[in-house]
């Protein structure tokens, strides 16, 4: 029975190189020369150092312009409000999304049914497997996910199989 994996993930290669290209564009910009700025990425995922919150931003568009070009969605970056850094500087938290959290695969679920499609979706930990009998079904419920905007996911479909 045909059946392909919904799933949302990080290309982290690309990712990686978007990072790389931000701290080099920091470090070289004029306007963030004797700003103390800085980008890494630890366990709860990015963070900002800077010495005032304009900079912290600043250097927030510089990665999302990165990572635009590098083809990684916004959409796996959860923003926190800046806080107090050490030595008197300003933290900013970029928290990291991947994969589909419970509530948002139950939207999926009840997207799919609801679109009275011959085609049944189940929760896989954090990916969706949609089965169909045909495979224009199937496809017909990517485009359908592809066009859910309320989601607020990047969606990749994969394990495609006849």
């Amino acid at each position: 029975m045909p059946s392909f994996d919904v799933v949302s993930k990080i290309d982290w290669a690309e990712f990686g190189n978007a990072l790389l290209q931000a701290q080099k564009e920091i470090g070289q910009r004029f306007d963030f020369r004797n700003t103390e700025t800085t980008l890494d990425k630890n366990d709860e995922g990015i963070v900002i150092v800077a010495n005032a919150v304009d900079r912290a931003k600043a250097a927030l568009v510089v990665l999302e312009e990165k990572l635009v070009k590098r083809k990684v969605s916004l959409k796996h970056l959860e923003k926190q409000d800046p806080g107090k850094g050490p030595r008197g500087t300003v933290r900013l938290l970029v928290k990291l999304k991947e994969g589909i959290e419970t509530e948002k695969a139950k939207e999926i679920v009840k997207l799919v049914k609801d679109s009275k499609l011959k085609v049944q979706a189940s929760i896989h930990e954090d990916s969706v497997r949609v089965t169909g009998k045909k495979r224009d079904d199937l496809q017909e419920a990517m485009r359908l996910l592809r066009a859910a905007e309320d989601l607020e996911l990047d969606l990749q479909f994969k394990n495609f199989r006849d």
